[in-house]
């Protein structure tokens, strides 16, 4: 309600200026045009009647009357009244007084017309010499306002008084109401909130109520608190009827070089099951989320990002959001918070940064039976060279410093303890031959050490040396067409490297995840990290396509294989180099506007072609319908000791039945464990100044004392007013 009573009331102001600044005599001031402008009273009164129309500046004031007392130093415009503001904003009243130093006056029948499209209306609006402004029986609506008899706007607000109080910048109201459809569902007898003019200002927000099978009724009420003009805080005490309260809070403050943002919970409760039913030990638990940026220069920045939560289920217990979301430099992965720390150095030819990391793994079962390293700190640059004619070049540095808690009670390590430093360097230059052909000769070399614990390895220190050279020759062949045009690239990439590149005893940190795919077709290293090296002979070979269509339609494709001279042990079945070649790899996009969108990625079985890993993405918008799906499945060939395949669909839709009424449905759907990690289905309505979504939500994960959960929630925005 904060945006139309202020509207109103500026309106109102509006309306005493215009008046008053027309009552001035000096020519420079206004432009006054009537169809008839007389003296009377020895001059003391000046009376302009028929199509008034007065110019101050970029406003400009209609009336069928206006009278100036020179006397009393009162201005009255009356009959049609009508101000047009510069930002669009129209005014309106039956008639309009006030004296010349707007310290009192008033308006009859008042009633105005934003440029946003929203109206508001008073019986009547007084300006008072204490400066307080007052409306009664005042009504505001965001919505169109239809002439048709019987066509009320979505929603209004009335109050019976509205008061704006200058002198505190509050506003205050007495019986507001919020009728929907011409029927009242909200009633407040009298609130306040800060004139929205007036700046930032302290107070209540509006509360957060609701329910869950596990934590009972909710109420969560909001207190908003301005510590400075450029800091302010949030506290959020959330009460359950099954389990004990909890207390949350959001900081957030800007300097002249950057910003942070803090927000965080705490309670003094047991855990608890899905059911609410409380089990273990009363301790005080609760979760941070914070990230910060600053700028220390055009060359240098850091920051730092910080997720934590004090056991594994917390945020889902009570349902809190915004973890893993990327708050550094480094993003986390899901159900693994990332705490970091971070600084960044960047010119035209140099990179830099350095971080220190630390995780917590959320999950009930780590797929590597690893716990996850503590990295103080990690550090990569690199600077690029221009050779001229003789090509580009680049040279880098990067270290890693990785520990693991060794307390009692920790999760076991299969990695120990381990230090790197890495100085490496490449070489590159492009030659187009005659005919078209691209020559491209690369050479990489790099210097590895490893200090490590020699009780878990055997040996304290390990030093390696690594590189390659190679060229990459490819072909672009165009052909322009009357309905399309095709360009076809095949290319051909051979390198041979070091042979005995990975040691046996070189902890494998950076490289578990990694596989050898189509956007790695091309590259002398099959691996982007540190911990493996790509080395003896390889071999690609593939060909890239693109089909321009004249009406806008475009398909693009790669597909290829990677053969190998020599079989690295240290190559497993998931990393796509484990023998002397790799599957076939191909990726397939084809875009046909709004219509239709297809992105897929695929790796065939390089034996009988049957697919080992699938990733397809379609996205739609025809007719009534707008949709996206995504389906991915692993076949558990290539990935090691799993059974079964990860299989799985992502859908969601929308479709429109009206103008103004839609039905959405979304499926997350894991076909490996047959149950649904998300269901949705609602309702939704939507105008020109309101939204409403009506949903069921169904879960059906279950994650050690968390299980199925069913959950109905109602959404409505009203526009200037905002969502609850």
């Amino acid at each position: 309600m904060t945006k139309w009573a202020a509207s109103l009331l500026c309106g109102l102001l509006a309306v005493f200026s215009t008046a008053i600044a027309i009552a001035q005599e000096t020519a420079e001031q206004v432009v006054l045009e009537a169809d008839s402008i007389a003296e009377e009273d020895d001059g003391n009164l000046i009376i302009a009647t028929g199509s008034v129309e007065a110019t101050y500046g970029s406003r400009i004031l209609r009336a069928d009357r206006l009278v100036y007392d020179k006397r009393t130093g009162k201005v009255r415009a009356s009959g049609n009244v009508a101000i047009l503001d510069e930002d669009g904003t129209q005014n309106f009243a039956d008639e309009v007084e006030v004296n010349d130093k707007l310290q009192d006056g008033y308006a009859v029948g008042f009633s105005m017309r934003l440029p946003e499209g929203g109206v508001a209306t008073a019986n009547s609006a007084v300006r008072q010499s204490t400066g307080t402004n007052a409306l009664d029986q005042a009504i505001f609506t965001a919505c169109d306002v239809c002439e048709e008899e019987g066509v009320r706007p979505t929603w209004a607000v009335r109050a019976r008084r509205a008061v704006l109080d200058q002198n505190n910048d509050i506003i205050s109201y007495r019986d507001a109401v919020l009728e929907v459809g011409g029927l009242p569902v909200f009633y407040l007898p009298y609130f306040f909130h800060p004139d929205p003019t007036a700046g930032k200002r302290s107070g209540f927000l509006f509360p957060r109520p609701g329910a869950s099978g596990r934590l009972g009724f909710v109420y969560g009420q909001p207190y908003y608190q301005v510590l400075s003009p450029s800091s302010d805080i949030t506290v959020t005490p959330t009460f359950y009827t099954r389990v004990r309260p909890l207390l949350e809070a959001e900081y957030r403050k800007r300097f002249w070089s950057g910003e942070i943002n803090v927000s965080g919970s705490i309670t003094f409760e047991q855990d608890f099951d899905n059911n609410g039913e409380r089990f273990g030990d009363e301790e005080v638990r609760g979760h941070v989320f914070g990230r910060g940026l600053f700028q220390i220069d055009e060359t240098f920045e850091w920051g730092f990002g910080v997720e934590r939560a004090s056991d594994d289920l917390f945020t889902r217990r009570y349902s809190i959001d915004g973890g893993n979301v990327r708050r550094g430099l480094y993003d986390g992965q899901p159900r693994t918070f990332l705490t970091q720390v971070f600084g960044v150095a960047q010119t035209q030819n140099f990179y830099g940064d350095i971080a220190v990391l630390e995780f917590q793994d959320l999950r009930a079962e780590n797929p590597f039976l690893e716990q996850p390293p503590v990295t103080t700190p990690i550090l990569f640059s690199e600077r690029l060279l221009d050779l001229g004619r003789f090509g580009r070049g680049s040279v880098q540095l990067s270290s890693a410093v990785l520990s693991r808690d060794a307390s009692e009670g920790a999760a076991p390590s299969i990695n120990p303890d381990s230090r790197r430093v890495s100085l490496g360097a490449e070489w590159a230059v492009t030659r187009v031959l005659p005919g078209g052909v691209v020559v491209e000769p690369f050479a990489d070399a790099r210097g590895d050490y490893y200090n490590l614990d020699e009780d878990a390895t055997g040996d304290a220190n390990i030093g390696r040396f690594v590189g390659s050279v190679g060229t990459k020759l490819s072909w672009p062949l165009a052909r322009p067409g009357k309905h399309v045009d095709l360009i076809v690239t095949p290319t051909v990439l051979g390198a041979w490297g070091l042979s005995n590149s990975n040691d046996i005893d070189i902890p494998i940190e950076d490289s578990q995840l990694v596989e050898f795919d189509e956007t790695r077709l091309f590259d002398s290293n099959g691996f982007g990290n540190f911990d493996l090296y790509e080395g003896d002979g390889r071999l690609s070979v593939g060909v890239a396509g693109t089909a321009k269509f004249k009406g806008g339609a475009q398909i693009q494709a790669i597909a290829g294989r990677r053969w190998r001279s020599s079989i690295d042990e240290n190559f497993d079945v998931g990393t796509n180099l484990d023998g002397n070649s790799s599957d076939w790899v191909a990726g397939v996009s084809a875009s046909f506007g709004q219509l239709l969108r297809i992105n897929t990625r695929m790796r065939l079985d390089s034996e009988d072609f049957s697919i080992n890993r699938l990733d397809a993405r379609v996205t739609t918008n025809f007719w009534r319908f707008n949709g996206s799906a995504r389906y991915f499945r692993v076949d558990p060939d290539v990935r090691p000791n799993i059974d079964v395949p990860d299989e799985g669909i992502d859908f969601n839709s929308t479709f429109t039945i009206t103008k103004n009424w839609a039905v959405r449905y979304g499926q997350l759907r894991d076909f490996t464990e047959q149950n649904d990690l998300r269901r949705t289905v609602g309702f939704v309505y939507s105008d020109n100044c309101s939204s409403f979504e009506l949903a069921y939500l169904r879960t059906e994960s279950i994650d050690r004392t968390l299980g199925p959960n069913d959950a109905v929630f109602f959404r409505f925005t009203l526009k200037s007013l905002g969502e609850f």
